[in-house]
């Protein structure tokens, strides 16, 4: 640690002699007092030395040539961080009560005249030399403190930031636990109905009328988990920003209105006062994920509000903005809650039973949604019991003229299906469901197999699981695409993994459609029949 410097005396006198009097006499102490003497020859030589340090005193001369000790004081006090150093006036003559008030008025303490007697010297030096040390003790102090309370505010701030993250981090563990509890619940109810229904079917006596709303039940139940499942895959995608739009120029308020009609045919809204206002706004987007924004929106209103309550959903231009806005007459959103709305894992409380079901993830999916559009959505509510709106605003397109759909094209037989999947359940339902729906089927256990049965049975379309054993489902496509008695074989992928990364796969192999497992029956019929007439593509 370096040694502290020690107070300094300045000693100014112009007369040679009587300065090297004056120091010297001071040296006799210098050790004891722990104090350096320097010295100057004039004014100027002072005003030098006062810029290169500090001092505890300066003995000053009154009378010296050119600048005497008067004005020498006044430049020195004029300057900043010399002005309160004190100063002893040394003179040779008996000073008038006016010039002790001009010393005075020029920043001196007191007076010394000479002959100087030196026990009067050293009691006068050593109390300005102590003062110093003194001061200077302080301002270390001070220089101490003050980085001492810097580092507690840092680490008072870092404490504070530690103890924010844990309790978020706790907020949101507890959050992932209440979902996790919830999913349970979610996925329990159907697979006990499903359980049960299946139960039901291989039951003795069971009647014809009970075997078909057990199968009723298992199909919707199943609907049901996938509908389930497609939440889960929809968010991840979204948050990993994996999820690729299929984006055409479209006007929103059909969409909505399109939605709502939706809502009301199956029964969905019968409870609740739906008004609708819906305004003619064309954007950039992808239908099917903007429809999913709309339901999810209208969900979380019916969700949340009572029975005969009122929802509005309104459409309309607003500067380049066209705006969705869903507004509910229902239980509101706490001030606290409002704005995490749309965190992940975070769900208002409802006295509201959950008869709808559902993750509580619709809002955060829904604000992914609209950002990867390069849109935004905002939640109000004046409070609880006062009701919520959800506004939604996307990028304003220029009106576009829709063209007329192609005519369909005309029908025909239906085409040979081979089935290559491993699982021997789904293997053997799939194969029992599209027999019973008139098809030609051949089916196969894993990819090498289904090649072999490709060569034999010669189908017109094929439908190819992707984890196969052996060789997996891209490499069937690569090798039914390479095989020119094979090639023309509509490929039709089936997978139980569908981000974006996925389908391009899909598409590199060679497949001509990707679905995701699992697969509703009129879907896939649906994509049969599209597959088988269209062309190969060259």
């Amino acid at each position: 640690m370096p040694k502290p410097d020690k107070p300094k005396i300045l000693v100014v006198n112009d007369d040679a002699n009587s300065l090297f009097a004056l120091t010297s006499l001071l040296a006799q102490w210098a050790e004891q007092e722990s104090y350096e003497v320097l010295a100057a020859r004039s004014g100027q030589d002072a005003l030098r030395q006062v810029l290169m340090h500090d001092f505890a005193v300066i003995l000053l001369d009154v009378n010296m040539p050119g600048m005497d000790g008067f004005e020498t004081a006044e430049a020195i006090h004029a300057r900043a961080r010399s002005a309160d150093i004190p100063i002893i006036f040394i003179t040779a003559f008996l000073a008038d009560e006016l010039d002790r008030l001009k010393a005075y008025q020029h920043g001196a303490v007191d007076f010394l005249f000479t002959p100087v007697i030196p026990q009067i010297l050293y009691a006068k030096i050593s109390v300005f030399v102590a003062l110093a040390m003194k001061s200077e003790e302080l301002k270390k102090q001070a220089r101490q403190l003050s980085q001492r309370t810097t580092e507690l505010t840092a680490t008072n701030q870092r404490l504070t930031r530690e103890i924010e993250e844990r309790k978020s981090m706790e907020r949101q563990n507890h959050a992932k636990d209440e979902f996790l509890a919830m999913l349970g619940h979610e996925l329990r109810n159907p697979l006990s109905a499903i359980s049960s229904a299946a139960s039901l079917i291989g039951l003795p006596g069971v009647s014809l009328d009970g075997m078909q709303r057990a199968k009723k039940i298992i199909q919707r139940q199943s609907q049901h988990l996938g509908r389930i499942v497609d939440d889960l895959l929809d968010l991840s995608r979204a948050m990993s920003g994996k999820i690729l739009l299929n984006r055409l120029p479209l006007d929103l308020s059909a969409l909505v209105g399109q939605t709502l009609e939706t809502y009301r045919a199956t029964g969905r809204s019968t409870d609740f006062e739906l008004v609708q206002d819906l305004d003619a706004g064309w954007i950039d987007g992808d239908s099917t994920r903007l429809e999913q924004i709309t339901s999810n929106l209208l969900d979380n209103a019916l969700k949340y509000t009572p029975s005969g309550g009122r929802v509005e959903v309104r459409t309309w231009t607003e500067n380049d903005d066209v705006v969705l806005s869903v507004r509910d007459s229902g239980v509101g959103i706490s001030a606290e809650l409002l704005p995490h709305v749309f965190d992940v894992f975070v769900q208002g409380s409802s006295t509201l039973d959950r008869s709808q079901g559902g993750l509580g993830i619709g809002l955060s999916l829904v604000r992914r949604l609209a950002e990867l559009h390069g849109g935004s959505i905002e939640a109000e509510s004046p409070g609880p019991n006062r009701g919520s709106t959800f506004t939604l605003r996307l990028p304003l397109i220029e009106h576009q003229v829709v063209a007329p759909p192609a005519p369909a094209k005309a029908e025909h037989g239906k085409p040979r299906v081979l089935l290559i999947e491993d699982n021997d359940d789904g293997r053997e339902m799939m194969t029992m469901m599209l027999g019973g729906y008139g098809y030609d089927v051949a089916a196969a256990a894993d990819g090498l197999l289904g090649l072999s049965a490709a060569l034999d049975y010669q189908p017109d379309l094929a439908l190819v699981d992707i984890g196969l054993p052996g060789i997996d489902g891209y490499e069937v496509a690569r090798r039914l695409r390479a095989d020119p008695a094979t090639r023309d074989i509509r490929l039709i992928a089936l997978t139980g993994y569908g981000l974006a990364e996925d389908l391009r796969r899909v598409m590199e192999a060679g497949f001509d459609r990707h679905l995701v497992k699992p697969v509703d029956i009129d879907q896939l019929m649906e994509v049969i029949d599209n597959c088988a007439r269209v062309p190969i593509k060259e």
